[in-house]
């Protein structure tokens, strides 16, 4: 008699359970870093027995044993229970809570008491389901460090989550950690920005905040540049330089959607602004048919948000100088500028706008040395290789103007 093939687990299907068996748990008041433990466990026991004995239902089969791991801490009789589970038929469904547990999941993780940088690690690890080393790799630190900062994080969220996971300001922190994870960008083997935008989906699908959809739209819109960004040799494309036929069209044509059901609800928010403002990018043709009055409107908009927008919001002010820049004239953007020289003269980025505003006026040694001072002052190795290419180049300009 010929023994069946085994069945091979798909390991991407068993990953994508882990939030909602997670979130499941941490709903019913188990500790966080308790019920992840009992869950790893959980996965390690599938993989060595789903093979020949597939679970009718792989999410309860997963919270089941990881119940079970749990009440074998607690009574400190694991090996019994361990040798229950390896000879005992396939466990019967553990009741599941009702209601978005990866929403859940991911409001726990962004907890207004965590650090930002400990939220955004615990929201990968937790809902997104990459490893420690993954997640380390991403932010270039050793994953011993990573690990010490997820363990802290859990260990703050020890005992049920007592406050209501459903007001305005919790979601402003959600959206806030789903946007930092975005523009940590892409490094390693993790595609952050990739594991941002599924997020964002899966929030859009839980809350008609249209903060939420705005931030979406933000992400698709800018998302479908990539393409462009880098050349063959893996050197920066500014916006204005990019070959738009390279751009996804679909991202951008969902991106405008998601965008304009936003706007409907007649709610502006931040992410609404900007995603409007890349929007207005990503439908020039070309740079030179860049509707720059309507970006700078939408600036003022922006801008318009805070009380004090230069202590406040010092990027929207920096970005609105650009817009001023191609409205108003070169000189009227630096005089922008120079409204934040007291608060980010220290950050390449003022350098980079400067100098780009110096280029537009025609001044190219300004323009180096902004470039320049720039490149020396950022730590992106990629960012200041084009940095000092830009300043070359400016110099170039200058020797044969």
């Amino acid at each position: 008699m010929v023994d069946e093939p085994t069945q091979h687990v798909d390991e991407g299907a068993l990953r994508a359970l882990v939030p909602r068996v997670l979130a499941g748990l941490v709903r019913r008041g188990e500790d966080f870093d308790a019920a992840e433990d009992a869950l790893q466990e959980a996965l390690l026991e599938a993989l060595r027995v789903w093979p020949e004995h597939p679970p009718r239902d792989p999410r309860a089969w997963l919270a089941t044993v990881a119940t079970r791991r749990l009440v074998d801490a607690r009574r400190s009789e694991a090996a019994r229970h361990r040798r229950e589970e390896a000879t005992h038929a396939e466990p019967q469904p553990a009741a599941t809570e009702e209601g978005d547990d990866t929403l859940f999941l991911l409001f726990c993780c962004c907890h207004p008491e965590l650090a930002p940088a400990s939220q955004v690690a615990l929201t990968l690890r937790a809902v997104g389901g990459l490893t420690t080393q993954e997640i380390a790799d991403a932010f270039y630190v050793p994953e011993a460090t990573m690990a010490q900062r997820i363990s802290r994080a859990k260990r703050a969220l020890i005992g049920p989550p007592a406050r209501r996971l459903d007001q305005p300001g919790d979601l402003a922190v959600v959206l806030r950690v789903l946007y930092l994870v975005y523009t940590a960008g892409h490094a390693g083997r993790v595609d952050l920005a990739g594991e941002a935008i599924r997020l964002a989906r899966q929030l859009t699908l839980a809350t008609d905040e249209p903060e939420a959809r705005g931030l979406l739209a933000l992400m698709l819109l800018n998302h479908a540049r990539l393409p462009a960004r880098v050349d063959p040799e893996g050197r920066i494309v500014t916006l204005d330089r990019q070959d738009r036929g390279l751009w996804d069209t679909r991202a951008i044509a969902e991106g405008v959607r998601v965008l304009q059901s936003a706007l409907a609800v007649q709610r502006p928010g931040r992410y609404q602004i900007e995603a409007a403002i890349a929007a207005l990018h990503d439908d020039a043709a070309s740079a030179e048919e860049t509707d720059w009055p309507q970006i700078l409107a939408w600036y003022d908009d922006l801008v318009a948000l805070t009380d004090d927008p230069v202590r406040q919001d010092p990027a929207a002010v920096l970005g609105r100088a650009v817009a001023v820049g191609h409205v108003l004239g070169p000189a009227a953007g630096l005089r922008e500028t120079d409204r934040l020289r007291d608060v980010i003269d220290d950050r390449h980025r003022w350098h980079a706008v400067r100098g780009h505003l110096h280029e537009l006026d025609g001044d190219l040694p300004a323009a180096a040395t902004a470039y320049a001072e720039a490149a020396r002052r950022t730590a992106n190795i990629a960012e200041r290789d084009h940095l000092v290419r830009q300043a070359a180049r400016a110099r170039a300009g200058e020797l044969f103007s």
